[in-house]
């Protein structure tokens, strides 16, 4: 039985942490923090809980974390940076579901980030935790930096266009939108109800953080560099991503047979028929990523649609797929139940 630490476990992301990990029969949250709750009983801030969760939460400090095989943090970007080293050197394994070691260039982090990165020589090191791109590396991994949901969504919609190197890299589109639990558990006026219900907008069109994250692993498969326009939008629903990607080719790619090729032997992500359009509500609470691609017109312009859940594929359920390939389960181990209908 591995002891598994959860730092930070107060938001959307900590919580279905705590759900996904509930159901594996391999591993034992033994630590769970929150400085301000500390002291509390998880189920009693989470009542889905109640029966799965006998946590009481513990001050980020406690020692208790030193006993754990490995530690999730699930915290706002650049706390896990501050406390990693420390554990790396105790022998425990990190899976840091923020952005402090996603970006291998240190001065691109700081102009995104608006911080001086505490441990820079543990970027390189840090794997990234898309295990359809670099599985084997996770598997040997002390450190997985785990993607961002859009990015997941994006590059995985992208990924067997890319690895041809036929389609055009310098006029790629992102059409995005997410969920309003993306931003956060806490209270923001733009995102009560009230607000953002029955409405639908943009944001940060002028750059989003995301955008940096995406091109690294779209040039690193590429070998090149690679022009996206990402373009993010709120959508008036609680969970789910939808990405609709743009590029063009000569025409000549059989797309559906190439999609289906690429992802054959990927349990989470299932390629749909041809001329399918994927819905959030078809991957809510699971850790699957949808895909079905177009060619309209019979044309050169290409169409991907990508749908996952920000919070299990786009967060704690790929966190909990790296975890189960760095600590030698079954990749699908806990994560193979179906989405939630309606």
């Amino acid at each position: 039985m591995k002891k598994i630490g959860i730092v930070g476990a107060t938001g959307y992301t900590g919580v279905e942490l705590l759900r996904l990990l509930a159901m594996h029969d391999g591993v034992e949250v033994s630590f769970v923090s929150s400085r301000s709750h500390a002291g509390t009983r998880v189920d009693a801030m989470f009542p889905n809980l109640r029966g799965h969760c006998d946590c009481l939460f513990s001050d980020p400090s406690d020692e208790a974390i030193g006993d754990c095989d490995l530690v999730f943090f699930a915290t706002p970007n650049g706390i896990a940076m501050e406390h990693t080293p420390k554990l790396l050197e105790a022998g425990i394994k990190v899976i840091d579901l923020a952005a402090d070691f996603r970006i291998k260039d240190v001065d691109v982090w700081s102009e995104w980030y608006g911080m001086t990165h505490a441990c820079p020589e543990l970027l390189e090191t840090a794997v990234y935790g898309l295990p359809e791109m670099n599985r084997e590396q996770v598997k040997k991994a002390q450190l997985v930096a785990n993607p961002g949901c859009y990015p997941t969504a994006v590059t995985l919609g992208l990924l067997p266009l890319i690895e041809t190197g036929k389609v055009d890299l310098d006029n790629i589109i992102a059409d995005t939108k997410s969920g309003i639990s993306g931003a956060g558990r806490q209270g923001k006026l733009g995102n009560i109800l009230s607000e953002a219900g029955e409405s639908f907008k943009a944001y940060a069109t002028g750059g989003h953080r995301h955008q940096p994250e995406i091109v690294q692993m779209l040039q690193e498969v590429a070998g090149t560099s690679v022009d996206l326009t990402f373009s993010p939008h709120l959508l008036p629903i609680i969970r789910g991503i939808h990405a609709t990607l743009y590029t063009r080719d000569d025409g000549a790619l059989e797309l559906q047979a190439l999609f289906e090729k690429r992802y054959s032997d990927e349990y989470f992500v299932d390629v749909l028929p041809a001329g399918s359009q994927p819905e959030t509500r078809s991957v809510k609470g699971s850790n699957m990523c949808r895909i079905a691609v177009h060619r309209p017109a019979n044309g050169t312009r290409i169409v991907v649609l990508s749908v996952i859940d920000n919070l299990v594929k786009g967060a704690a359920g790929q966190a909990v797929q790296n975890m189960n390939l760095m600590l030698g389960f079954d990749e699908t181990k806990a994560l193979r139940h179906p989405a939630m209908l309606p």
